[in-house]
Order: C-alpha cells, then structure tokens, then sequence
C-alpha cells in the first residue's frame, strides 16, 4: 500500500469539516436576523384602523378610528383623508395621539370637507421612529 501512496500521492485532507462549520455560522446569522425581524419589526410603535365614518353633510364626515401604540408615552400622528364621488380628494385631518389617550383607544374625529365626500380613507398613523404609517 504504501507503493500506492509513494506513486499516486496520498488524500487531500476533507473539506467537509469546513463547510459543515461555515454552514452553521451561517444559519446562526440567519437565525438572529429573523429573529431581530420579528421582534422589532413585528410590533410597530402605532398601528391603527379605521372601523367605520360617516359623512355628516356637505362639510363634514365623521371618522372613528382604533388607535393602538405599544406603550402610553408613544406620541404619534395619524392622517384621515375624505374624497368626493370623482375621486378628488375634498378634505384632510392630520390629528395627533398623546400620552393622555390610552394605548388602546377607539376615536371619533370629524374632518372638515370643501364639498360632500363619499368617503373617508386612514392612511395611518406614524410615531417617531416608525418610517411608514400603519
């Protein structure tokens, strides 16, 4: 056997105890993004919802909107949009969330229309630190 090894050389030493150890570095990488995604992305700062409106007249709609930050001394700013009938946007009421409202609260505002809206659209609320409203 050993002719064998003088004339043919022996074995390249395995490159498998290599790649097992880079593999694992990289799942564990992986795994802490994920991780760090879920955490701070999957509870934003504020998230609200918009559960029904009413269009009061010519002038005005009421909006009541569900509101939802994760902790009381979040401040936030949330924009409620109201369109006519052709799509035309006819009034907007940008309204602010403080430290004084509940971290869970429903409320009613009414947004001043220049002409009768047939509805009345959240785009979202947005906190500092928060880069899209939701």
């Amino acid at each position: 056997m050993t002719d064998l090894a003088t004339r043919y050389g022996t074995g390249r030493r395995s490159r498998r105890p290599l790649l097992v150890a880079a593999s694992a570095v990289l799942a564990a990488v992986f795994l802490g993004w994920l991780v760090w995604v879920i955490l701070y992305h999957g509870r934003p700062l504020v998230q609200s919802e918009l559960v029904t409106y009413d269009v009061r007249g010519q002038h005005a709609a009421e909006a009541r909107v569900t509101v939802v930050r994760r902790s009381a001394d979040v401040e936030a700013s949330c924009l409620l949009r109201a369109s006519a009938s052709d799509h035309s946007v006819v009034g907007e009421l940008s309204f602010p969330v403080g430290p004084s409202v509940p971290e869970t609260a429903t409320l009613t505002r009414v947004v001043r229309t220049e002409r009768e809206a047939t509805s009345v659209e959240l785009l979202g609320c947005v906190a500092e630190g928060q880069a899209q409203r939701r």
